[in-house]
């Protein structure tokens, strides 16, 4: 038997560390190819692990709870020699107990290929595809035993090549050839599908398929219609292997003394805590705030969930403050931009990706809308549902964290009135709204009992100067008192 490694991925894009939050197997399961085997937490989101061939689980390497780099083993698992798929790298020598039965004669097309016909099965570990030199060969059917002599390997019975019906030599089952190129995130997205990765186009660097290759591939399978898009966060050397890790749960444990508790910062809230600060002192925040009268949106609210046409859609304040931060952006662009510090220059953004922040049980995540700026009011509400139910079940990935350009937070959820955020890095600007309440407001010349609210704007004052900054708020907070104009500025 051939014992395999699997090694942390890098599931995050450029990310050096990840937690191992659960374990769904234990040693002496049976796996198979594309099965999640454990769920990790990156510095962005919570991800899924697909181990990538068949076999028997043989050890667990880290226990729940523990950090782990980049490209350590995590999981070991027992495989047949002759089944093995090409691109994930086994050990030289499995350590046996004893000597096994002599083995059967090698066949030559058993033969191990050159090492620059393997591909890494998944992206982020595996063969080094820059890597052209193959590790000196031991004799053939021996490996090394526990105390040092050498022992018949186990041969398959079959070579790992097949003749075909004319002649010639077909690849083995679970060739590198028959693979495609994907990260584990986009594996579980293709199984959860039904899509067979094989059959999809990839367009990303490398022919690496891609998230949108999968949707796309998911779309043409079904019919040819147009469906909304769901969008909803140094280690020493590997200890020895766990055969029954201890219960840890996915939050770090806190150590408690008599008088104070210590929480271990990691994943998430350790990656936005240093975010923050970063953005704290890189941009120079400037903060404007505005309280106004929004009693015509609440009624159109109601009146939105009244209407047949919208029914089984999620109709509240935040979707049409979302819509009038979009029609705010659209009457002033040039708040939709970046600072580049390497080049001095500003980009000016031709998208909106809208940042919403929502609270998880593993910290604050600022999830996008991706081009939120051509979406028709039902495709704004069913992307901010499918985001808002995505991050509180802990499933946002790290690609719907990123390039996000205009961000909202709802702190009225809370009953605050009013706050200044802090701006998430590389976005130009952040709104924060207060709670909506009924206060004696002056209307047309007389007191009256009206909804009320406030919103603050924080914004980078490199890109936007002190005009443009009121103006764009200015038009938010007219938009949702009138919100008439939600179609005549549109």
């Amino acid at each position: 038997m051939t014992i395999r490694e699997f090694k942390m991925p890098d599931v995050g894009e450029g990310l050096t560390e990840a937690e191992i939050l659960k374990w769904f197997v234990q040693p002496g399961d049976t796996v198979t190819d594309g099965q999640v085997v454990c769920e990790v937490e990156t510095a962005k989101a919570a991800v899924e692990l697909p181990i990538p061939f068949d076999g028997v689980v043989h050890a667990l390497l880290f226990e729940e709870g523990t950090t782990v780099d980049v490209g350590q083993v995590i999981i070991s698992v027992q495989t047949d020699a002759g089944a093995a798929t090409a691109g994930a790298e086994a050990p030289e020598a499995a350590p046996v107990a004893a000597p096994v039965a002599a083995p059967a004669e090698v066949p030559a097309a058993a033969e191990e290929p050159a090492a620059a016909a393997r591909q890494p099965v998944l992206v982020g570990y595996g063969v080094s595809q820059a890597s052209t030199k193959r590790r000196p060969r031991k004799a053939a059917g021996d490996v090394v035993a526990q105390n040092g002599t050498a022992a018949p390997a186990v041969v398959p019975a079959q070579p790992a090549a097949a003749a075909t019906q004319n002649g010639t030599a077909a690849p083995a089952a679970g060739s590198a050839a028959a693979r495609a190129l994907a990260k584990p995130p986009v594996r579980k997205l293709a199984k959860d599908l039904g899509i067979d990765l094989a059959t999809v186009v990839p367009t990303g660097d490398g022919g690496v398929v891609t998230r949108e290759d999968v949707h796309a591939a998911a779309a043409a399978a079904i019919a040819p219609q147009v469906a909304a898009p769901v969008v909803a966060a140094p280690i020493a050397a590997a200890p020895a292997p766990v055969q029954a890790p201890a219960e840890v749960p996915a939050q770090a444990a806190a150590a408690a003394t008599g008088r104070e508790t210590r929480i271990p910062v990691k994943g998430v809230r350790k990656v936005t805590a240093q975010a923050m600060v970063g953005s704290a002192f890189t941009a120079p925040h400037v903060t404007e705030f505005i309280t106004f009268d929004v009693t015509r949106t609440m009624k159109l609210v109601q009146e939105l969930k009244d209407d047949p046409d919208l029914a089984g859609l999620r109709i509240n304040p935040l979707l049409l403050i979302a819509k009038a931060v979009l029609v705010a952006i659209r009457r002033n662009p040039d708040v939709n931009a970046s600072w580049d510090e390497a080049a001095q220059e500003i980009v000016l953004k031709h998208y909106v990706n809208l940042g919403i922040a929502a609270a998880t049980p593993r910290g604050l995540i600022v999830p996008n809308i991706k081009d939120a700026h051509v979406k028709t009011l039902r495709e704004l509400s069913e992307s901010l549902s499918g985001l808002v139910a995505t991050a509180r079940d802990g499933k946002t990935s790290p690609a719907d964290m990123q390039n996000g350009t205009v961000t909202i937070t709802n702190v009225g959820v809370f009953g605050v009135d009013t706050g200044t955020p802090i701006l998430n890095p590389g976005e130009s600007a952040i709104l924060a709204v207060g709670a909506i309440k009924l206060q004696p407001w002056v209307h047309k010349g007389k007191v009256k009992p009206r909804q009320v609210t406030t919103l603050a704007l924080s914004f980078d004052h490199r890109l936007i100067d002190g005009e443009l900054g009121s103006r764009f708020l200015a038009d938010i907070a007219a938009v949702l008192e009138h919100p008439r104009r939600l179609v005549t500025w549109a």
